[in-house]
């Protein structure tokens, strides 16, 4: 027989006392705002920061190239994925972590040994690889959340990062697609990677730039509510318009400086990388809001004053520097054709 209802108390308060017999059914760690303390109405100051003190050394390591250069780009895949396994763990998943990381480093090595198609078969190895050794595991009931998440924090990180590698040597790309003395006719050099790099980032920076102060300046309708109320409709064409004048200024300085590098890339085809670019920035800066909201974190870390950890700050590029090199790949294709 059930007890009798206390004074004050209701229906609903009588429902909400579990029954000792049923089963308990666990819920997802995932509450309707993010954890952690909360931030300051503006971290521009932090943003400042970091950027004065990252720009000069990113800068560097991309003109020098090199061994330098694909071993920032290892050092920023591993703590990134650190950083995103973290994430998934949050969601109670177990993956196979040493493993990953050790995939994520190898396959900017591939990169600079190769090219984007041996990337491909280090995945597809990487993926046979996971699964095999989920079978060793006791725990066979996260097998699937285990071999998930590990596979895609290798392609989220290790496998897109991975790209600034070829994009930085595009002219060895390029001439592995097509020919040395068909990118030479259109006017590649050996160094023109240097140019194309240092436009996706100028497209990526100047978007979230653009997309942060339009957004607080005019932004009226929500682009992603649940996802990330911050952002704004306006705030996300003001980053595309940011972004495509930011790879015009881009394009401009390299025509008048080191005009070698840039003879190849029109303006005209400036503009339209400089709105592909930047919309896919804004994708990947969506993607891994997206990440965050369901692990319930405010930033991936704290490594980066105003910006979080490295996953946080790498999201924009992590979708633009692939878009960017396919895109070249096409465009090299069609004036070569």
């Amino acid at each position: 027989m059930s007890e009798p209802m206390q004074p004050g108390e209701s229906r609903e308060d009588r429902a909400s006392i579990a029954d000792p017999n049923e089963p308990i059914h666990p819920q997802p760690p995932t509450p309707t705002e993010p954890r952690g303390p909360k931030k300051p109405n503006s971290d521009l100051p932090g943003r400042v920061l970091t950027a004065a003190v990252l720009i000069p050394i990113v800068s560097y390591v991309i003109v020098q190239g090199g061994l330098l250069f694909l071993g920032t780009v290892m050092v920023v895949i591993f703590l990134g994925q650190r950083e995103f396994y973290r994430l998934i763990e949050d969601k109670g998943a177990r993956p196979l972590q040493a493993f990953g990381l050790a995939a994520g480093a190898a396959l900017p090595v591939v990169a600079y040994l190769g090219t984007e198609v041996h990337m491909t078969v280090l995945m597809t190895a990487t993926l046979l690889a996971v699964m095999v050794a989920q079978l060793g595991k006791r725990e066979i009931t996260e097998a699937l959340a285990s071999i998930s998440g590990t596979f895609f924090g290798v392609f989220y990180v290790g496998w897109l990062m991975s790209y600034a590698v070829v994009l930085r040597n595009f002219y060895d790309a390029a001439a592995s697609h097509q020919g040395v003395a068909a990118v030479e006719s259109i006017g590649l050099v050996p160094d023109s990677g240097i140019f194309f790099f240092f436009f996706a980032l100028f497209c990526v920076i100047w978007c979230d730039a653009g997309a942060y102060f339009g957004g607080r300046a005019w932004g009226r309708h929500k682009l992603a509510r649940k996802i990330s109320p911050g952002k704004s409709v306006e705030g996300a064409l003001a980053g595309v318009v940011a972004g495509t004048i930011g790879g015009l200024v881009g394009k401009w300085l390299f025509d008048f400086f080191w005009p070698d590098l840039s003879r190849a890339f029109p303006f005209e085809a400036a503009v339209g990388f400089g709105v592909m670019i930047s919309v896919a920035g804004i994708v990947g800066d969506l993607i891994e809001s997206l990440l965050k909201r369901d692990a319930s974190v405010k930033d991936t870390g704290a490594l980066l004053p105003g910006t979080g950890g490295v996953l946080d700050r790498i999201d924009s590029p992590l979708l633009g520097i692939p878009v960017m090199y396919y895109g070249l790949l096409f465009y090299v294709y069609l004036r070569v054709g």
